[in-house]
């Protein structure tokens, strides 16, 4: 049988499979090779009665992270809202190269609107080439938009804390009114609770995660490959790479580079800009020795 791993406790291993849910142990083989089935891989599990088995093979992952141990997600919905706290470009930013360099459609969502007008941000980013969404949680406006773009798919929602994600969780599945408490218990803000992540089954093939740890740099392991690919995980620079006038441009400060001159040309938004420029500088240090295998 093959289901995706929803949930995993103490060397026990929870499997969504056809609306059903079989608490499973992992066989010896994986311990021996020093791999962990994790949220949110597909697993191939049999059966040793009707709602237990063991998980026997887990299926290539499309990625992983450690900070929150999960795999396999589709899509990250990068929250940010109008006030309290006001949206941070080079943070957004920062999640969406995070997002493209591991396979992840970044989408990026405005919330509160209802307090004041993103067209600003809204025009930077459908200019760069990103899904975005405004939104009023508080009012019901834009959500089943969000809905629609959740369907058969791993989401992930993310941004800073007080901008609304679980208010917006609550108004896209009103059914989850406690679910998302409980979210947020397990995944250790309570005082006396244990860490773990969750995926939870919201219809339309969609499986929800939260995501504290995607914040920040730090939550990729591969550091030095995601330095190497950073150009390429600004998808509005795609057209102007390569055509630098020296190879090694590392497209901050040189003459003759062509995405600089994008930038000045308006092709290119300056605030996309000063955040590649901030994320450089932040991984200028990393060397090959800095990746960890996954």
């Amino acid at each position: 049988m093959t289901g995706i791993l929803i949930k995993a406790i103490s060397g026990f291993y929870y499997v969504s499979c056809d609306g059903n849910v079989y608490e499973c142990k992992a066989r010896g083989n994986f311990r021996k090779a020093g791999v962990s089935p994790v949220v949110g891989d597909m697993v191939e599990f049999s059966l040793t009665d009707n709602t237990h088995g063991i998980v026997e093979s887990i299926a290539q992952r499309k990625n992983l992270f450690n900070r929150p141990l999960v795999a396999n997600i589709d899509k990250l919905f990068i929250v940010s809202a109008y006030t309290t706290p006001a949206p941070d470009t080079i943070m957004i930013d920062r999640l969406t190269a995070l997002a493209t360099f591991n396979n992840i459609e970044p989408i990026i969502v405005f919330n509160k609107a209802d307090m004041g007008s993103f067209d600003e941000l809204y025009s930077i980013y459908t200019k760069a080439g990103f899904k975005t969404y405004i939104v009023s949680a508080k009012e019901n406006i834009g959500v089943e938009q969000l809905k629609n773009e959740m369907q058969n798919c791993v989401c992930a929602f993310s941004g800073n804390s007080g901008v609304g994600k679980s208010s917006i969780l609550n108004a896209l599945f009103p059914d989850l009114q406690l679910k998302t408490g409980e979210v947020s218990d397990k995944l250790g803000r309570g005082r006396h609770t244990t860490r773990h992540t969750e995926l939870f089954f919201v219809g339309d093939g969609a499986y929800v995660v939260d995501t504290p740890g995607f914040s920040t740099v730090e939550a990729q392991e591969d550091l030095y490959d995601f330095k190497l690919a950073l150009p390429e995980c600004f998808p509005d620079f795609s057209e102007y790479l390569g055509c630098c006038k020296f190879t090694s441009c590392s497209h901050t400060t040189e003459k003759g580079c062509a995405v600089i001159e994008a930038v000045k040309d308006g092709n290119i938004q300056k605030s996309r800009h000063q955040s590649y420029i901030a994320l450089s500088s932040e991984l200028k240090d990393v060397t090959a020795w800095n990746n960890k295998s996954k």
